[in-house]
């Protein structure tokens, strides 16, 4: 793809609000997802199969058709409807409606608004930990301990044990996502500098500064680009040993030496140096592909951004490697994410088992080896590894190895006992940090009290 086509593809897509992924490729891929209806690790049999068991013939009997809610748009979206098709057609028992959000936040929103009327969705590609403790989703417990097919073990550990919330299973990961860093490989040749030698915050920070250009004291050409927000600084501080939480869960530890040094770091990179940039505000995901496109318009040498952007991504222009690390720490732990599905507690036992197919059908090996070529996302089967279409499509697509390698020493997301309101502390210090330019020492206390006393009441 040229260089002013995925451009304008990627304006296009700034209308859908989406930090989706375009498409990879392998038709072929989705093939195999239908073909695939019946395979052995599908957690439930196929149509045939449930009809012969009850000794009725499916064909005659009616399937039960559900919802099921996911805020993806564009290209990401188009997969989804593709799987949602596939999966209609491997069977005859269910018939999934796919319901179309702007984003997850929208999904949450109107799932809200859904339990609160008590028509709800069967499914949806939404999860939260205090709505599954108030009884608002079903815990999935029962109906995996009746489905032999179910492989506990073949799961990425990380993403399924996210899906749990008081030791029971709520959700189940539909795919993986962390964030990882992409670079113009001729930025880098340019300036001599080897990708390989970047494992370290400092070795990325002296390489930006290298690369970095400035006209009239205005930079024209930025070394690296950070993402808008405490993401990628979270996963800087976790590389660092740093905590959001003491061990006993009582105390916010968020002002402490590993997070002051690291968030100054970035504000000095962004506000003082200027070597690295950020986007920020705009409607939806712009700020987003703002930051995608100044790579790709070589305004910048490189940015840290999801896994699931490789599908936005032109290879011939840009490599992927894993987050850095810190000198004398070691490798980066950045922290690995489950986008995980649930069924709303008020959906009917019928319908429930429906969504319990459907969810699982989407995660079996071939599907989600197929997500992941098609997207970049992680797949959440580790015999998705092994898949022939994956294993080939690695082989010429070295970067999808990327997510999956970094996942293997990854940090947990973490889990806010507060229902929110210290991540929002966060949020908040991070906005001071990098577009305020505020010392971090400051933004961070000021954050610690607000999460502190949040979480003193919770406590």
């Amino acid at each position: 793809m040229k260089l002013g086509q995925a451009s304008m593809k990627w304006r296009n897509k700034l209308k859908l609000r989406w930090r989706g992924g375009m498409s990879l490729v392998l038709a072929a891929s989705f093939a195999l997802i239908t073909a695939c209806g019946s395979s052995a690790d599908s957690g439930t049999g196929t149509g045939s199969d449930a009809a012969a068991a009850n000794g009725a013939d499916s064909a005659s009997s009616s399937p039960v058709e559900i919802e099921f809610w996911y805020g993806l748009g564009g290209n990401l979206g188009d997969n989804m409807k593709k799987t949602i098709d596939a999966f209609n057609a491997s069977q005859s028992d269910v018939v999934v409606k796919g319901i179309v959000q702007a984003d997850y936040t929208e999904t949450e929103q109107k799932l809200q608004a859904a339990i609160a009327s008590k028509k709800v969705p069967a499914a949806v590609l939404s999860s939260n930990i205090d709505w599954a403790r108030k009884g608002y989703y079903a815990s999935l417990d029962e109906l995996i301990a009746a489905d032999q097919s179910f492989n506990k073990e073949d799961y990425v550990q990380t993403f399924l044990d996210q899906g749990k919330v008081d030791s029971k299973q709520y959700f189940l990961p539909m795919y993986g996502t962390t964030q990882i860093m992409y670079y113009r490989m001729d930025a880098l040749k340019e300036n001599n500098i080897d990708p390989a030698t970047l494992t370290t915050w400092e070795a990325l920070a002296e390489a930006a500064a290298k690369m970095s250009k400035q006209e009239n004291g205005k930079t024209t050409f930025y070394g690296w680009e950070p993402m808008w927000g405490s993401d990628n600084m979270i996963d800087a501080v976790l590389g660092k040993g740093g905590k959001i939480l003491s061990d006993d869960g009582k105390t916010v530890t968020i002002d402490s030496p590993e997070w002051v040094e690291t968030w100054e770091l970035f504000r000095k990179w962004i506000n003082e140096d200027k070597t690295m940039g950020i986007h920020f505000g705009g409607q939806g995901w712009e700020y987003w592909y703002k930051t995608i496109d100044d790579v790709m318009k070589n305004k910048a040498a490189g940015y840290t951004g999801s896994s699931g952007d490789q599908g936005d991504l032109d290879f011939s222009i840009v490599a992927a490697m894993e987050q850095p690390g810190w000198e004398g720490v070691g490798q980066g732990k950045p922290v690995a994410s489950a986008i995980m599905a649930g069924i709303p507690a008020e959906a009917s036992p019928e319908q429930q088992q429906a969504a319990y197919k459907w969810l699982t059908y989407f995660s079996e090996t071939a599907n989600t080896a197929a997500w992941s070529m098609n997207t970049g996302y992680i797949a959440v089967r580790q015999s998705a590894q092994e898949d022939p279409a994956f294993k080939t499509f690695s082989e010429e697509n070295p970067q999808i190895k990327v997510p999956l390698q970094q996942a293997s020493h990854a940090s947990a997301p973490f889990q806010d006992p507060t229902g929110g309101k210290i991540n929002d502390a966060l949020k908040d210090a991070a906005d001071q940090v990098q577009i305020n330019n505020i010392p971090a020492a400051q933004a961070l206390k000021e954050a610690k009290e607000k999460a502190q006393k949040e979480l003193d009441r919770v406590k």
